[in-house]
């Protein structure tokens, strides 16, 4: 027999939690779906496990840097230990996640979904009837059409590992490439990044960019660019990766292969035609206020509309303009001004608003400071000369345009100027506010 709520929801992550439960408060019957343990990509397979690896890593790096200065003695990463850590907090979330929708009388279904019609799903042969359904499936990595792509293992795999390998390598130069590279290089591993582009990060300032690949490489990190992967062999229990280089064809032996170059919405096995929903090049086509564009019943949020940056923020923030949208009617449109985004290497690397080339693309008049700062307090207490900034500030108004970090504590530093972007404040009144000192919030007057 057929079920039938006024909304269900494909997935069970952030942004399918916002707008569950704000649907759900006004009175809605609604479900949600999924063929993996509840709790989405970020609680689960990304960015909150990464930074219990990361967190560790850091530790183990900040003690390093202060051998004779003060702390003495070896350290060393226990990756067993550190994935047994990062269990502690994933492993309970699924059955958290499903009691909280039980709590809220949110019906829930752990099974593949597919579209059957415009209103209409399948979930493992149970058929579900909605007034609106709400595609929140998340991302998953892209298909990079290459020979041999089956031996990559994806960043999920990658967090789930019992043991280090010696030789790892990462095929893209992505957030998730060097983040990993970084934590796995402390760790011990020997470690390759291959990025066909002829750079890495490529959403991020090219001059801190800079700095950090200089920062990579000194720790021992192999990054290559313009160097696309054309196959991966396996041999027993090792892998040798073939690439064009530069003209040239250049072999690499790893134990590990990791895909490391980007993720796409994850929509194949939904089958979008069945409902009506306009979708190109693996995107769905929505409007302003994220409702497909050719059946009014499907709404789009987070990493699965792929509107705003693919970040836990954004999807929290389209999770609530749907909900909003379907109680009270099309009338919110996403608002991702100011986001900031940070690559959780070892310094961070952040930005937030414009970057330089694109600020003057779009006209603006600005002045720019930065700086390698390697000799600031910040840096010198922490050991850490990896330390610099980015800022542009608008002529006109004296409002920041962009700032771009790099160095400790910037992945906290980056939210005051994103503050200040989505919110209008001007230079004079950041340079005239007071900040706890030494801290790294303090550094800002300096960088305006």
């Amino acid at each position: 027999m057929m079920k039938r709520y006024n909304l269900v929801i494909i997935g069970t992550g952030t942004a399918a939690m916002v707008a569950a439960m704000r649907v759900r408060a006004a009175g809605w019957s609604v479900a949600v779906i999924d063929f993996r343990p509840f709790g989405g990509t970020c609680a689960l397979r990304g960015c909150d496990p990464k930074k219990m690896l990361v967190g560790g890593a850091t530790a183990a790096d900040h003690a390093r840097r202060m051998h004779g200065k003060g702390i003495a003695g070896e350290t060393r990463i226990d990756w067993p230990a550190l994935i047994a850590f990062k269990r502690t907090f994933t492993d309970p979330i699924p059955e958290k996640h499903r009691q909280r929708y039980a709590d809220k009388d949110i019906d829930t279904y752990h099974g593949l979904a597919r579209f059957t019609g415009r209103q209409t799903l399948d979930v493992e042969g149970e058929p579900l009837e909605a007034e609106y359904i709400l595609i929140a499936s998340g991302a998953e990595p892209m298909k990079l059409g290459i020979a041999g792509e089956e031996h990559l293992i994806t960043h999920e795999e990658f967090l789930e590992l019992e043991t280090l390998p010696r030789r790892i390598i990462l095929v893209g130069g992505g957030f998730i490439a060097f983040e990993f590279a970084h934590t796995a290089r402390r760790a011990g591993a020997e470690v390759t990044v291959l990025e066909q582009a002829s750079r890495v990060l490529g959403p991020f300032d090219p001059d801190l960019v800079g700095w950090l690949v200089e920062k990579s490489r000194d720790l021992g990190i192999d990054v290559r660019t313009g160097t696309a992967v054309e196959t991966i062999d396996r041999d027993g229990g090792s892998f040798t990766v073939r690439a064009a280089a530069h003209g040239n064809l250049e072999t690499f032996q790893a134990d590990l292969v990791v895909h490391g170059a980007g993720r796409v919405p994850a929509l194949d096995a939904l089958d979008l035609d069945a409902a009506g929903v306009a979708h190109e090049r693996g995107r769905i086509k929505l409007n302003e206020f994220l409702q497909s564009v050719s059946n009014p019943a499907v709404y789009a949020a987070g990493d699965a509309a792929q509107v705003g940056p693919p970040l836990t923020p954004v999807s929290s923030h389209d999770g609530k303009v749907v909900a909003s949208n379907l109680l009270n009617g099309n009338h919110q449109e996403p608002n991702y001004t100011g986001v900031p985004s940070v690559v959780f290497t070892i310094p961070p690397l952040a930005a937030v608003g414009l970057g330089e080339a694109e600020a003057r693309r779009q006209g603006y008049k600005f002045r720019m400071q930065s700086e390698k700062a390697s000799d600031w307090f910040t840096a010198r207490q922490a050991a850490e000369p990896a330390y610099g900034f980015k800022v542009l500030i608008d002529e006109e108004t004296d409002r920041v345009l962009g700032a771009h970090l790099l160095g400790p504590h910037v992945d906290e530093v980056i939210n005051i100027f994103a503050l200040a972007i989505r919110h209008g404040l001007t230079a004079e009144q950041l340079k005239t506010t007071m900040f706890a000192y030494p801290t790294g919030a303090s550094d800002i007057g300096y960088m305006l």
